[in-house]
Formats: structure tokens, sequence, C-alpha cells
């Protein structure tokens, strides 16, 4: 029995180092492709660059700096050069005010994130509790009522959803400020924002969940045995329907990553969408690839780090690594 734990242990490691090593491929193919796309724009970014410095722009300047900027080599080229600037940390400058993407892109992670990390937070305090009411709730008027609230919320797009809390609350009602802040209150409205419509599909998925594991015969045993509804349901029928809520929701934070950009945009939050919205309007390319770049990093390790949490809530799954 002893030697379980450094078997498990060695297991569960090596499973992360595979699942590492397998991502490789997977994210060399995001920035083969992010990059081909920029290489076949029809815009020169040597020419953007100048034309936002007020450079005079003229043939013979725009081949000098392409050469120098190594853009008349070709494409392999040009892209095993860029990847390995860019693992080094090195992801260019603004085609627009020639501040470093790198520097731009740190100062907004963070505040996507913390956009994020508290519409994730919201939507689970709002959504786990009102799908287990309705599915404990059955078919009865409660039930009924969160329903509709719950179709409701998911018909409403974030950017509808913002403009309405914007003219209610903030316009109408004068409650929160118009723009978003670092403060608890300013971020009240882009959070709802986003995580209502989260929300709404949520409530159904939770409902679900705990409906199926309702039905199973362990629920019915264990209540025969003595043990308070109150007891399983908190014990048994969530642990096991957590394994589909952390699903869910590791899909709705890379979604979210990524999607925050209308959000952003209303309410002023200068987050990553923020800064992607603007780069693709402009035609900002280093903006654009860092950006697909991250995302696409950020995104595996999210999959990657719900994988691993199915190894603490599921026993079956520490069983398969040690067997393994």
């Amino acid at each position: 029995m002893s030697n379980i734990p450094a078997r498990n242990g060695y297991s569960i490691a090596r499973y992360v180092i595979g699942r590492l090593l397998s991502l490789i491929p997977v994210l060399l193919g995001v920035t083969l492709l992010t990059y081909g796309l920029m290489f076949l724009s029809p815009s020169d970014p040597v020419e953007m660059l100048m034309q936002a410095q007020g450079i005079p722009v003229s043939p013979e300047l725009i081949e000098s700096m392409r050469v120098k900027a190594g853009l008349n080599k070709p494409f392999l080229e040009q892209y095993l050069s860029w990847l390995a600037k860019f693992v080094q940390g090195d992801m260019g400058v603004s085609l627009i005010d020639g501040q470093l993407v790198s520097d731009a892109l740190m100062q907004a992670l963070p505040r996507t994130l913390l956009l994020t990390s508290t519409s994730v937070l919201a939507t689970i305090f709002l959504s786990v509790p009102l799908g287990v009411l309705a599915a404990i709730k059955q078919n009865r008027a409660m039930d009924h009522v969160i329903g509709f609230l719950s179709f409701l919320g998911n018909a409403l797009p974030n950017f509808l959803v913002s403009l309405m809390l914007l003219y209610f609350i903030a316009l109408k009602l004068k409650l929160l400020p118009v723009l978003a802040s670092d403060t608890p209150k300013g971020l009240i409205l882009p959070t709802l924002a986003l995580a209502i419509p989260m929300t709404g599909k949520y409530i159904r998925q939770v409902r679900a969940a705990v409906l199926e594991q309702l039905g199973r015969g362990y629920v019915d045993g264990a209540i025969s045995r003595g043990v308070r509804e109150r007891t399983v349901l908190f014990h048994s029928v969530l642990r096991n329907a957590m394994l589909t809520i952390i699903t869910l929701l590791s899909l709705s934070i890379g979604s979210l990553l990524g999607g925050t950009a209308a959000v952003e945009r209303i309410f002023v939050w200068r987050g990553m969408g923020y800064m992607a919205m603007d780069a693709i309007l402009t035609r900002d390319y280093p903006v654009i690839q860092a950006f697909v770049v991250w995302m696409s990093v950020i995104y595996v390790i999210i999959n990657l780090l719900t994988d691993l949490s199915y190894y603490f809530l599921d026993p079956r799954v520490r069983q398969g690594l040690w067997v393994r």
C-alpha cells in the first residue's frame, strides 16, 4: 500500500507531461496559421508603420525598410524568425503607435483575466443554486419560473444586456457608474453583462446534470438507509454533477477570454477584447498575432487544468491513471 501514492504521483506527472507535449503541435499550428493569414494580407506593415509615424513614404524607403525588417525573405524563413522572437518575448511593435506589443499585452491581459474571473464566479453563484432548485422542484411552479428566466437570459446577447444595464441601472437609477473601473463597484455592470447570458445557459445544464444524478440508484439506496436528503444532495449528487459543470465552465472561460470585446468596448474596459478590436479596425497585425496566439495558449492551459480537475473529483480517473 505504501507504493500507491508514489506510483499515483508518477502517473499524474506522466499524464501532465504527455498532455503538455501533445499541445506543442497544436500551438505551432496556431502560430503558423496566424502568421500565414497576416502574411497573405494585402496591406504592407512597413508602409502602415511609416504612415502612422508621419514619415514620407517612397518606394525606395519602403524597400529598404522591408529589407531591414526581413520582410523580403521567403515565408518560412520569416515565420521561423518571428516565432523565435515571439518565444523569447519579442512580439514586435504596434503599427499604429509604435508601442511594444508585449507591453500592451501585459497591460490588457490582467484586466481581461479579472473580468473573466468575476464573470465566472458570478455565473457559478447564480446558476448552480438556481439549477439545483429547479431540479428539486421539477415540474412545479418554481421550476417553470426558473426555466423561463433561464430561457430569457440565454436569448439575450451580452451586448444587449450591457446596453440595458447601462440604461436602467446606470443612467435611470444612477446606482452604478457608466464606465467600468478597477473598483468593485465599477466591475459590477460588465460582470453582470457577461454573467447573465451564461447563467441562463448553465441553469438548464446544471438542472439536467442534477436530475440525471437524482435518478441513479445510489440516491434511493442512501435515502432508504436513513441518510438525509440534504446530505445526499450536497455530498453525492452535486459532487458527481460537478464533472459536467466544470467542463461547461472551462469552455465558458475560453470563450470569455476571446469574446469580451463587445462588453469591454461598451464599458470602455481596456482589456484584451478592447485591444483586439482596435487592432482589427486599424489592421495592426502584430497586435492581432499576439492576441490570437496568447488566447490559444490560455485556452489549452485551461483545458489541461480542467482535465486535471477530473482527477480530484472522479475516483475512476485516479484509478485509470494508477492502472496505467
